[in-house]
């Protein structure tokens, strides 16, 4: 007998994988017992039944790898709870490298680890050959050994959490294809199946390759595409040890793993096939499927396998597998509400780890659900990091012929896409690119990370050490502290908001007193109820009941979120994002500069930091703020679009007296840090409150409203702050040597203390910086008499704490 699914429901969960059911699972066990799973066939049917299965403990941050940590621990717990087998073979995972980068990163990796409690194990190419004679390592120069990491049992897993969501009181139904999703007033109201109307509050889309089909039909954009994804099986090999390990020859971009006595070849090439080329649509009765053999594919990689795993070359092949695995365009997962309806939320996108970490991603939505946030750093993970455009096919299926290989490739820093380029430039694009730029993507916008110097190709030449960007950013740094550099600020994500209530409404989700004064520039934080750090912005009263949000690029569509979510419905939020170019002119020459092509007053008496006028410069109106993300004296200037390249090419003419020059992100980066300013999503974000931040400044005293966070931060003002953020410098370090980026370990003597959040070199001061979090057992005073290290690729670098930022500029009197 077919059982019926019901009327109603807290939560309707689309898609029967393994993340669907490990939703389902968690929300039933939280509490949410009113949960119910549609399947549009069987459970495992989409990309799930092929995985490789593959679980591993350590992820590119601290929130990842708590996820993947969380999963395993989770399998282990529910094997033995519901009775049920997840096929789990922790054997380890061997990982190695053949190329002196790729040492570098797993030395990384190792050093990582250390804060998040992973064991992982350094080898040298003669333990490798002692330990898994079955490798070649003659080009080997050494790996990383993860003992508790290994494989499971894709259909295993999944049908133990169905079950343990069974028992937890969730109900799920196969055979049950989800045909539409209802909204009413922009907000999840239900969903038809098999003819009949569902009413719920939630739904949580985990459909895997089909999500982006199912959210275009509902209005929602989903950037995720599949490509063909391949693997083969031998015949059974003699003497196959069945503890080997998963081993991963990144540089050969090729996997395997023992499987019953026969090993499984997987292969993350650099130019993957996008599916389903002609009709771009993933067939909705496409179940337990498989592609045409292509073995003219395979075979390079096959032949890499065979040099590095000799014992290839004699074994026949069973099995060879093709098959549809989605990804998205940053090979990062796509978790969280979407901001197109309200209630209608996503757990896809999982790029090939879903059996690592699909316990994981289930939890987290699960709690998002209910909460209404995540009090951890999980941006990376957040589907808002996304914009519209990034999942329309002429971007997505370019995309993911690179960002397959990326899970493979090297993870350099500073790492820039290939493909789909360009989608977004700015009206001085061909100017810029005259001028030597070297172009990054922000928020979307083709954006100058830096500028080569006297002919220079402005490429990156990727590494783990010195950059060959440092000249370029040594310059434009030095340049900008003496004379005058002109950054290009255009992708700051921009927000205005007109109404009577306006003031009001930004009091109460603001933690700064906001001024309802024309002109006042506030630098505030939005929270969530708990505290957490949600947005690092800055609100301008343009005029009375007129406000200006200004906020980070790449926190665009999430920031807007988080604001639309919290005014009142009759108070509507305006995104003029594309309507600006904005101009940061900056440096100690930057006002006798300006001064020089507009007739206004620019004397600290008339015009202070802070503010923000009108300001008329060739006849163009302009909207100056003088604000400065570098520290130095200067003005964002902000100017419609259409008149954009026009001023561009004056303020580059007219500078030309005053020694400007072009600047470029490096050097932004690198000059905020001197200043000690902080970043959200790398100093900052939900995971910190602004105690722990040293960003207490920035909660208002005046106020008597009771805005957002509030009741939290009185609780957590009371309370002993249990990490801090603090400032480093190294000692006797060039640049580069060592090469500072984040989630370093930071050390008293052999004890670990915190972690850190940013690096950069310091040419103007001739200094490593680094930002991070410590223990709050010591203070700055103790801490100098300390031995304070910091390390990098398993190597420890002494440090010295700052009190105070290296650049100290007297704003209000400059």
């Amino acid at each position: 007998m077919i059982k019926k699914t019901p009327l109603n429901a807290k939560v309707v969960v689309i898609g029967g994988g393994v993340v669907g059911c490990s939703v389902a699972y968690h929300l039933a066990k939280f509490g949410w017992k009113d949960t119910i799973l549609l399947e549009r066939d069987q459970l495992t049917s989409g990309t799930t039944w092929h995985a490789a299965g593959l679980v591993s403990q350590l992820g590119p941050s601290a929130a990842i790898t708590k996820i993947r940590k969380y999963t395993l621990d989770l399998y282990k717990e529910l094997e033995k709870k519901v009775d049920h087998s997840a096929g789990l073979r922790l054997n380890g995972a061997l990982s190695i490298a053949e190329t002196r980068g790729r040492w570098q990163e797993l030395q990384r990796q190792a050093t990582t680890a250390q804060l998040y409690d992973v064991d992982v194990r350094i080898l040298d190419k003669d333990q490798i050959k002692k330990d898994y004679p079955i490798l070649n390592t003659d080009d080997v120069l050494g790996g990383i050994f993860m003992p508790g990491d290994g494989a499971a049992d894709p259909s295993g897993v999944t049908h133990m959490l169905a079950k343990a969501a069974r028992q937890e009181g969730a109900q799920i139904f196969e055979k049950s294809p989800v045909e539409t999703i209802i909204t009413k007033n922009g907000k999840i109201s239900g969903v038809t199946v098999n003819g009949q109307t569902i009413n719920c509050e939630y739904i949580v889309l985990a459909s895997g390759m089909w999500s982006r089909q199912i959210g275009e039909k509902a209005g929602v954009s989903i950037p995720l595409y599949p490509a063909e994804h391949f693997y083969i099986i031998t015949e059974p090999i003699k003497n196959l040890s069945k503890t080997l390990p998963v081993i991963r020859d990144f540089d050969n971009r090729t996997y395997i793993k023992e499987d019953a006595g026969k090993i499984l070849v997987g292969i993350f090439e650099g130019n993957s096939i996008p599916a389903w080329n002609k009709t771009n649509t993933v067939p909705e009765d496409f179940s337990f499927g498989e592609f045409q053999e292509n073995f003219e594919h395979f075979e390079p990689y096959l032949r890499s396998a065979i040099k590095r795993f000799p014992v290839l070359e004699t074994a026949g092949i069973r099995k060879f597998f093709s098959g549809p695995e989605s990804f998205t365009p940053d090979t990062n997962t796509l978790l969280g509400e979407v901001p197109e309806i309200k209630n209608f939320f996503v757990c896809c996108g999982l790029n090939s780890i879903g059996i690592g970490s699909g316990g994981g991603v289930g939890k987290v939505t699960a709690e998002w659900l209910m909460t209404g946030h995540i009090n951890e750093d999980i941006f990376s993970y957040d589907i808002k990091r996304f914009q519209k455009f990034h999942s329309e096919l002429g971007f997505i299926k370019k995309r993911i012929t690179e960002s397959l290989g990326d899970l493979y490739g090297m993870h350099w820093p500073f790492k820039q896409h290939k493909t789909s380029r360009n989608i977004k430039t700015l009206p001085h694009h061909e100017n810029l690119k005259s001028f030597g730029a070297c172009f990054g993507v922000s928020g979307g916008y083709e954006r100058p990370m830096w500028f080569a110097l006297d002919g220079e190709r402005s490429e990156y030449e990727y590494s783990y050490n010195y950059q060959n960007w440092y000249p370029s950013a040594e310059y434009e740094t030095n340049n900008t502290i003496k004379n005058v550099g002109l950054f290009d600020l255009t992708p700051f994500s921009k927000f205005e908001i007109k109404s009577d209530k306006a003031h009001q409404e930004l009091q109460r989700i603001c933690t700064a007193n906001i001024k309802n004064e024309a002109g006042k520039c506030i630098y505030t934080h939005m929270l969530n109820s708990d505290g957490g750090i949600e947005a690092d912005l800055t609100v301008v009263c343009v005029n009375q009941n007129h406000f200006r949000i200004i906020s980070s690029a790449a926190t665009r569509e999430r920031d807007k979120f988080h604001i639309r979510k919290h005014l009142s419905e009759d108070v509507k939020l305006k995104d003029i994002t594309d309507d600006y170019c904005v101009f940061g002119v900056f440096g100690p020459k930057s006002r006798d500069f300006i001064k020089t092509i507009s007739v206004d007053n620019f004397e600290n008496d008339n015009f202070k930091f802070g503010t923000a006028k009108y300001i008329t410069i060739e006849g163009i109106k302009i909207w100056a703020q003088r604000l400065s993300y570098v520290g130095e004296l200067g003005y964002e200037l902000y100017i419609k679009i259409d008149d954009a390249k026009r001023f561009y090419e004056l303020l580059i003419e007219k500078g030309k007296d005053f020694n400007l020059s072009n600047c470029g992100m490096h050097a932004m980066d690198i000059m905020r840090m001197e200043s000690g300013f902080l970043h959200w999503g790398h100093d900052i974000s939900p995971e910190e409150n602004q105690f722990q931040a040293g960003l207490a400044f920035t909660i208002s005293k005046k106020k008597d409203v009771d805005f957002i966070g509030k009741k939290a931060l009185e609780r957590i003002k009371n309370e002993k702050i249990k990490k801090r953020f603090s400032m480093f410098t190294l000692d006797d370090s060039k640049p580069g040597e060592p090469l500072l980026l984040h989630d370093e370990p930071i050390y008293i003597d052999n004890k670990i203390i915190g972690r850190s959040t940013s690096g950069n070199y310091s040419f103007n001061f001739k200094k490593n910086i680094t930002f991070g979090y410590i223990n709050n057992d010591y203070s700055d005073k103790e801490l100098k008499n300390k031995n304070i290290f910091i390390e990098v690729e398993k190597k420890k670098y002494p440090i010295s704490i700052e009190t105070k930022a290296l650049k100290q500029t007297d704003f209000k009197n400059s």
